[in-house]
């Protein structure tokens, strides 16, 4: 379905005649997003949408914004802020190839939900990129969210029946009840890194916390773009997790806690 997108000319200009025409036909572009300005949820299939480039020094972000919060433009930023804001699936930006920046990076949707699990309720994040995950160096088009995540140790599921195994070296970063980071080990030793990094401390419910200082660790399950969406409530969360598993579209692990 075609989305109700702006692409300005200067973004068109960067990003390439084609990509812009593949986003406007809507093959690249996002259904739901949320928004990079007041960072609420937008979809483009219902409201105007625009497509706002973030360019660095060598590298480029293509975000979304809702039309009445952003005009479609290019925004320059520092490299820092664009590798501390979106990070790709191995951690880092991809270099800054204009005719594939939309197809190459992508923002990495988080949504936090209680999920039961054998009569127990799991606090749980789901993860969902806004658009396709391509391998570090890749110059296909296809998906390589799944396989590269399983390549560090998330578990295929087929139905969500019991708790996934702990993924060593990883963690969930909780501060003052506030959600900030996927944290994930630093391929050179030392402190870990940010595998996704929130724009501001996201709030989770008293109910999640809770669930999450219990446990003392956090589920992440993760899907490619267009199997979860965002949905309004736990129950239909769930069900869009258990469609996407039996779909051959989940994977899972569970994660320390830290913080509080």
């Amino acid at each position: 379905m075609p989305r109700m997108l702006d692409v300005s000319d200067e973004v068109r200009a960067e990003i390439g005649d084609e990509e812009a025409d593949r986003l406007l036909a809507g093959e690249n572009a996002p259904g739901s997003y949320d928004c990079t300005s007041c960072r609420t949820p937008g979809d483009s299939e219902q409201e105007r949408t625009s497509t706002v480039l973030f360019i660095g020094d060598e590298t480029a972000v293509l975000a979304f914004a809702h039309a009445t919060c952003l005009p479609s433009q290019v925004v320059q930023v520092t490299e820092e802020q664009l590798r501390g804001a979106v990070r790709s699936i191995s951690g880092d930006t991809v270099d800054l190839d204009p005719d594939k920046v939309a197809a190459e990076q992508a923002v990495l949707g988080v949504t936090s939900g209680l999920v039961l699990i054998a009569g127990e309720l799991h606090p749980a994040l789901v993860v969902e990129p806004t658009g396709p995950i391509v391998r570090p160096g890749a110059t296909g088009l296809g998906d390589d969210f799944l396989p590269l995540l399983i390549e560090q140790g998330f578990m295929p599921l087929t139905q969500i029946t019991e708790v996934p195994p702990v993924l060593h070296g990883w963690s969930v970063l909780l501060a003052v009840g506030q959600l900030h980071a996927v944290l994930q080990p630093n391929a050179n030793g030392g402190q870990p890194v940010a595998w996704w990094q929130a724009h501001q401390p996201l709030q989770v419910t008293d109910s999640w916390r809770a669930a999450a200082n219990k446990h003392q660790q956090v589920l992440m399950f993760a899907a490619p773009v267009g199997s979860i969406g965002r949905q309004p409530r736990e129950d239909l969360l769930r069900d869009a997790l258990d469609k996407a598993a039996a779909n051959g579209k989940l994977v899972a692990a569970a994660m320390p806690l830290a913080g509080t």
